[in-house]
C-alpha cells in the first residue's frame, strides 16, 4: 500500500519489539527502508507505541501520581475525569427527579 502510494519516508510499520527476531521482509521493504524511504518502529510497552504513533510524550506518573503536563496520559486522564464528573452530575440529577 505505502509503495503504491509513493513510497515518502514518512510511512512505516509498528510492531512488538519482542517481534523484531521473528521479522521476515521482502528484499523491496528492507531496500526500501535502507533508503530512509520506510521505517519499521518497534515498540517495548503501549506507552512508547503511543508516542511513536502521536509524536507527543505518553507520559509517567510522578511521585505524586500524576502525569506531566501536555502528554497523552495526562489529557486522557483529564477527559476522563471530566466525563466522570458529568456522568456523577446526571446520575444526581436523575436521582432528584426520582425523589419528587
Amino acid at each position: 500500500m505505502c509503495k503504491a502510494r509513493s513510497l515518502t519516508g514518512e510511512q512505516g510499520v509498528l510492531i512488538p519489539s519482542t517481534n523484531t527476531k521473528h521479522l521476515m521482509l521482502r528484499q523491496d521493504i528492507c531496500d526500501a527502508a535502507e533508503a530512509g524511504e520506510f521505517r519499521v518502529f518497534a515498540a517495548t510497552t503501549v506507552d512508547e507505541a503511543i508516542t511513536l504513533l502521536t509524536g507527543v510524550e505518553a507520559g509517567e506518573r510522578d511521585e505524586n501520581g500524576a502525569y506531566p503536563e501536555g502528554t497523552v496520559n495526562q489529557k486522557v486522564e483529564a477527559r476522563l475525569k471530566e466525563l466522570f464528573e458529568l456522568r456523577k452530575a446526571i446520575g444526581a440529577e436523575q436521582n432528584a427527579g426520582e425523589s419528587e
